[in-house]
């Protein structure tokens, strides 16, 4: 797996040993999100579809992604959503007409082996970013290697879990 910054974009790859039809679905099926990234999701796989996670589950108000939609969708190549940040960041990351932006894209390797790359971008070159850019690059690492471990191990890890 790796991980890169640049010109305000986070962007992780990973190389996971499943199909790519079985890849997409697993971003793009919300029985199939809620297994490795969230444990309540509301996907609906089209353009302007919403594109929402509940990391605490039954809590619609707190560490979510509600309101975030699909704004680019082709087929088992790409897809591309709103992003809220986590409620720590939520003063510079979550204005309605401020959203960052992520971007998905695949690539079969093989018939049974799929390229990820996610790419986040958005986020502003500010000192009050800082620590929400850093957050972010660890927490795309999480969910890729959650994905990773689902589809090969089936054994997702739910990202993003808030502390008890």
């Amino acid at each position: 797996m790796t991980i890169t910054t640049n010109d305000g974009a986070i962007t992780n790859e990973v190389t996971i040993n499943a199909s790519l039809n079985l890849v997409w679905y697993a971003w793009t099926i919300s029985e199939r999100v809620s297994e490795w990234f969230a444990p309540e999701t509301v996907i609906e796989a089209r353009e302007g579809g919403a594109y929402e996670l509940y990391f605490i589950p039954g809590n619609k108000t707190a560490m979510n992604t509600k309101g975030c939609n699909i704004i680019k969708m082709v087929e088992e190549k790409e897809l591309q959503f709103t992003w809220k940040a986590p409620d720590q960041f939520e003063s510079i990351m979550n204005n309605e007409n401020e959203l960052t932006t992520v971007k998905v894209k695949f690539e079969s390797v093989k018939s049974d082996s799929t390229r990820v790359v996610v790419e986040h971008f958005g986020f502003k070159d500010d000192k009050n970013w800082k620590d929400a850019i850093e957050w972010h690059k660890m927490a795309w690492a999480g969910v890729l290697s959650s994905l990773k471990s689902a589809l090969e191990e089936d054994k997702g890890n739910l990202c993003c879990q808030p502390i008890k």
